[in-house]
Formats: structure tokens, sequence, C-alpha cells
């Protein structure tokens, strides 16, 4: 496997080129940078996502999304809507199919991060983390597998972490936990139930923190990013999932770093996050 962002095809398995992906979120950071990886290799990419009009807060909108995976040589479809709504997403599946003729995959991005202690959170964002987390990936999940079980290598995706049943993790942000370790669930429940059907659904999680506009607005700032992966990292991992045959690799819960290194590449040195990058929430370090 090649350094990101040089355009080059993973050695292992078959190109992403001509086939077709939906994915909750994407104007931004990690699901951005899928799209645009997927783009490179030819793929349809069809974004779900709420920000229509710039927002100075954060950078980029489905438009802006679509347009960077065009120039990187994919075919795009921005969808503005809300994945917990169940017509938003009903609406999603319908304009995939009957743009580019099916889905191949399904890629659970969307989440929400509030890492409040129990009594600081609000039931507000609590409502809105469990929401978006599981229902927005039930939904989603659940429009597309009619037409993933047409598909000739069909998988399901959900950026979530192993279930690391640590007090340290389980203590520090209940109600985040929560969230995410039901996503992680949900994915394994579907790779065993749609097992039958050659569905495979698979867990992926940077091993790192990773500069996205996230992780600068939450989770330390400067030094935070200054330690952090590049999003591409996660990118390129989830495109050498993507590639495998779908009965051969399901139920898993993957970190990047294990991703590519199965794939051949050892050197991360160029995803940045200096000689130490700062380990994700979930990620034991080792000796830990």
């Amino acid at each position: 496997m090649t350094a990101p962002g040089t355009g080059t095809e993973p050695s292992r398995g078959p190109s992403l080129r001509g086939r077709t992906l939906v994915m909750s979120g994407g104007s931004r950071g990690i699901g951005l940078a899928i799209g645009v990886a997927a783009g490179r290799q030819g793929a349809n990419v069809v974004l779900l996502a709420k920000t229509d009009a710039p927002d100075p807060r954060l950078p980029g909108t489905v438009h802006t999304a679509v347009a960077e995976i065009e120039a990187a040589g994919g075919q795009a479809l921005g969808m503005v809507g809300d994945v917990r709504d169940e017509e938003s997403v009903a609406r999603t599946v319908r304009a995939a199919v009957d743009r580019f003729g099916g889905i191949d995959v399904c890629i659970n991005n969307a989440s929400a991060l509030a890492l409040d202690a129990t009594e600081d959170l609000s039931a507000k964002r609590f409502d809105l983390m469990q929401q978006i987390q599981l229902r927005g990936t039930f939904l989603l999940t659940r429009a597309c597998l009619p037409h993933l079980r047409v598909s000739d290598n069909p998988h399901v995706l959900s950026l979530a972490p192993p279930l690391n049943l640590s007090p340290t993790w389980l203590g520090r942000h209940p109600a985040y936990t929560t969230a995410k370790y039901g996503m992680t669930l949900l994915t394994l429940g579907w790779a065993a139930e749609q097992a039958t059907h050659g569905i495979a659904a698979n867990c992926l999680w940077p091993e790192s923190t990773i500069a996205t506009a996230a992780v600068a607005n939450l989770l330390g700032g400067t030094e935070a990013l200054d330690r952090s992966r590049g999003p591409e990292i996660v990118a390129d991992a989830a495109v050498e999932i993507l590639t495998r045959p779908a009965r051969e690799c399901t139920g898993n819960t993957f970190l990047d770093v294990d991703v590519l290194a199965q794939a051949g590449l050892t050197d991360l040195s160029s995803y940045g996050g200096g000689p130490t990058p700062h380990y994700d929430i979930f990620v034991d370090e080792p000796g830990a």
C-alpha cells in the first residue's frame, strides 16, 4: 500500500470504481476524507448531511464535499437532511438508487460528541447523541439493506470503537460511551444477522486522535492537533476494508493502524501526528 494522497489504489483487493457508497455526514473530517479516497478510486458517493450553508464555526458543507469528491475523480450526490429523520433517510436511499442504480456500501459516520460527566450533561445533549449514533445508524443501515443484498460485495462500515470495558473508559463519559458502543453493538449484530446474505458489517476506529474540528474545539486545541494524525489514515483504512471480499471480512472492530499494517503499510509518518501521537478515546496506550 502506498502513502496517502498519492492516488494509487491499495495493493489488496478490487477497486471501488463504479461502487455506490451512502454515508451519513461527510461534510468535513473523517467522513469527507473517506468520500474523497473513494472518489479517487472512481466510486459514487452519496452524502446525507445537515450542513447546507457555511458555518463560521465549522469548515465545509455538503455541497463543498460533493465538489471535493468529484475533483478527486468520483461522482457524488449531496442530500441535505437529518439521519435521525426516517423520511430524510428514505429520500437519500431512493436518490442513490435512482442516480446510480443501487447501493454497495453503507457508511455510518455521523456522530455527536459530548464528553461531559453525568451530572454535567443536559438531557438534550444526551438525547442528541443517542439519536444520531443509535437511531441514525439503525435507520440508514435498515434502509440500505434491501439494496445491499443484491450487491456482489456489500459492506456496512460504522465509525465506532472496539468494546473496551475497562473502568477507565466506562467511567470517563458514560453517556457518550453508551452511544458509541451502541453503534458497535448494532454493527456486530448486523454481521451475525446478515451473514447468510453475505453482507459484511465492520467497525473502524482510529488509534490516535484525528486532526478535525471536533478535536480542535473539544479535545485540546492546537496541542491536540499537533499530536493528531490526518483523517486520511482512517480513509485509507476504510477503503482497504471496503475492497475486501464481504464474506471473508465481517464482524470485526478494527483500528486503522491494524488494517493498514495488514495491507503492508507500517510507516505512518506521512499521516502526521509527530513521533508520539495522542491515543484516541477508548484506545489503551501500550502498557496501560
